[in-house]
């Protein structure tokens, strides 16, 4: 498959996502990209892997779940195509942690003050 046929394209910045990634077990690791190539070539990503993040600017959410684990990894869009990817972990509770919220709100802001 060529780039051209993707709707989005990943990227991760810095290293606050592999971080997360590589503590990972293999199977985990495999259905992370396995998402993220789903959310790369899908027209119209489901909310089942993508979804927006209530009263945040920008901020989604990247679900994925192997067996009983549910996994979320947020990120957020540059220029549309662009999937920024931030940070990562493991979901232990119905309600995404605050402080989880806040370090991708701190790294999205981050990113765009890097690239003014």
């Amino acid at each position: 498959m060529n780039d051209k046929s993707k709707y989005r394209t990943i990227i991760f910045y810095k290293d606050y996502f592999e971080e997360f990634f590589v503590r990972q077990r293999q199977k985990v690791k495999d259905k992370i990209i396995w998402t993220f190539e789903l959310v790369e070539n899908l027209q119209r990503v489901p909310e089942l892997y993508l979804k927006h993040i209530e009263s945040t600017d920008g901020l989604y959410e990247i679900r994925v779940q192997m067996g009983s684990d549910i996994y979320r990894i947020f990120c957020f869009f540059d220029q549309g195509q662009l999937v920024v990817i931030a940070n990562g972990f493991q979901k232990k509770s119905q309600k995404t942690p605050k402080q989880e919220i806040e370090m991708a709100l701190m790294i999205k802001g981050e990113y765009e003050n890097e690239k003014e």
